[in-house]
Order: structure tokens, then sequence, then C-alpha cells
């Protein structure tokens, strides 16, 4: 019972900034409500809030489980809302254009870390955090390609600086590019980096938008254990791998994501009809009360994703990684639109 009394307090402000953030929405006027989502402003006030002042250790678990475990739920409840025709209509075209960016990442990483004197492990892992989920991708790849703790460190400080600016950066300029929800969401879903950080770009942009960059991220997400097979194997037969073979089927089976296999599911029980079914037999909306369900607990994850950010750990960074990661960015930003304008959005 001690971990779950110690989630409590982090927790519980993470409840109060999204609470915090739905009133400040909803007290906007309509013009400016309409360009600002409750999820941007959740990240917006949990950033001030987790940076004016350090937060308490014990703040700490709770915040994490926010941002962690509740977006998860959030993200497999959204699968109630779809269809799984819909959703393996939009997974079925986006795994092309995943393959063909998760390529051009790694190796771009790999070039350009040559070129500016990174280490090789510290470059594979920028490239895998821009390639596939972010700091998740960082963490599993990490132990199994033998990465030392400070490259770990700078790896997730780098995404963290690069996916905290794209949330408040892409809305602005898919708005002022005039992206429908279409075009921004497989924007999202296909450039951004981490998980929390597509679900708050598509969300701060249209709900439309933000469903359809979670079920792209899905895709990139579903391949995560591909990868990482892949980075122990390039590691292995050049010496250079990161431990025994028992360690590297552990982090393969850590990096399968089951909130995936939750998300499908739920879609699968709504195609079936089981949801709806079970909505009439107890006389309730479900499929709309669990979206509605999704939504809020989409926001309070956020909220623990501003609360988690320190702005004072991305500024140690460093320059050659910072460069390096907003080379990657920038090109996997440009080749998704590219993909995006050949083969037409996702959700189109």
């Amino acid at each position: 019972m001690k971990p779950v009394f110690s989630s409590i307090p982090g927790l519980i402000l993470a409840l109060v900034v999204a609470l915090a953030a739905r009133q400040a929405h909803w007290l906007l006027p309509n013009s400016v409500a309409s360009a600002i989502s409750p999820v941007l402003l959740a990240v917006l006030l949990g950033l001030l809030l987790g940076n004016v002042r350090r937060l308490p250790a014990s703040f700490e678990s709770g915040i994490r489980f926010a941002y962690q475990s509740l977006l998860r739920w959030a993200i497999v409840l959204l699968g109630a809302s779809l269809s799984l025709e819909t959703v393996l209509s939009i997974g079925g075209r986006a795994l092309m254009m995943v393959v063909v960016l998760m390529t051009l990442a790694l190796v771009l990483a790999h070039l350009l870390g040559k070129a500016l004197g990174i280490p090789g492990k510290l470059a594979t892992l920028l490239g895998v955090g821009t390639a596939v989920c972010g700091n998740t991708a960082i963490s599993a790849t990490a132990p199994v390609i033998g990465a030392e703790e400070r490259h770990l460190t700078l790896a997730i400080a780098t995404n963290t600086l690069f996916g905290t600016i794209a949330v408040f950066v892409y809305p602005l300029l898919g708005r002022a590019l005039g992206f429908d929800d279409a075009t921004f969401g497989s924007w999202a879903g296909l450039a951004v980096n981490d998980t929390s950080q597509v679900v708050a770009t598509g969300f701060a942009f249209s709900e439309t938008a933000g469903h359809l960059a979670t079920t792209v991220k899905l895709t990139r997400n579903a391949l995560m254990a591909f990868v990482i097979v892949l980075m122990a194997v390039l590691y292995r037969s050049d010496g250079s791998g990161g431990g025994q073979s028992v360690s590297f089927w552990r982090h393969l089976r850590r990096s399968i994501p089951l909130f995936v296999l939750g998300f499908l599911s739920l879609s699968a029980a709504r195609t079936l009809g089981w949801i709806d079914a079970l909505g009439d037999w107890i006389h309730r909306p479900l499929a709309e009360d669990l979206k509605t369900t999704a939504k809020f607990l989409t926001v309070v994850a956020l909220a623990g994703v501003g609360l988690s950010t320190q702005i004072s750990t991305m500024r140690q960074t460093g320059p050659r990684p910072v460069l390096l990661g907003l080379g990657v960015a920038l090109c996997v930003s440009l080749a998704s639109l590219a993909l995006i304008a050949w083969f037409g959005p996702l959700g189109g």
C-alpha cells in the first residue's frame, strides 16, 4: 500500500492543474478557446508550476504515475471510440511512412553524430528517440546497446526539449499553414517524439487531430521491439553490445507496449458491437462515457508532463546533442510533410 499512498500528493496536484486548465479554457473567449485546447493549457500550467519553484520529492511518484500510467489508460479508452476498420486502415497506411521515417532518423543520427564527434551510442539513442517513441524507446534501448548513464540522461533531456517545443510550435504552424485535422494529425503522429507529446500536440490542434495523431503514434510504438532487436544485433556484431542475452530478452519483452494491445482490444469490442450492447444493458451511452473519461485522463496526464519537465535540466544538455537532435527532428518533420503531400493524409 505504501507505493499507492506515496502517489497521492503528486496525483492530486496533476488533477488540480487539469481542473484549473479546464476551468480556464471555459473562461476564454470563443475565438481564443478554439485555438488553445485544455491539454495545451494543462501543459503550460504544469510547466509554470513545476519550474517557478522546485516541487518537493513527495510529488514525484504521483506525477510520474499521471504522465505514464494515466496516459496509457487514456489511450486504451480512446479505442472505444474508433472502429477496428478505421484503426487498421490508418495503421496500415501509416506503416510504410513510419518505416521510411524510422530509417531516415536512424541513418541521419548516425551520420550527424560522426560529423559532430558525438559518441555512437548517444547518437543511436537520439535517433531511436526521434524515430520510435521518445523517452520510452531511449530507456528500453540504452541497456541493450550498453549505453552509459550520462548518454541516457543526455538523450532523454534532448528528446524532452524538442518534444516540448513541438507541443507549442506544431499547432501554431499547423494553423498558420491552414492544415486540416487529417493533415495535422498525420503530421503530429509521424513526426513528434514521445507518446505524451504526440497526444498533447494533436489535441492542442483539435479533438479529431488528437485521435488521429494517437492512432498513428501507436503504429510507431508497435514497431519499437523490432528497432530494439535491430540495435542489439548491430551492436553485438561490432563487439560493443551491452549485456548478456538474458538481459536483452528481458528488455525486449518490456519494450512491447501492452497499452497498444488494450487500445486494439477496445476498438475490436466497439467494432463487434459489444460496447454498445453493454451500454444498452446498463442504459448508458458507454462509448461516449469512455471517450469523455479518456479526454479527462489525457488532460490530467499532460498536466503531469508539464509538472515533470524541468527547463533547468534541458539547459544542461550541451550544444552538440542539441544540434544533432535539431537536425534529425527537422528532417523527420519535413520528410513527414513530404510523405503526407505525396500519399495524402492518413485520416483522409
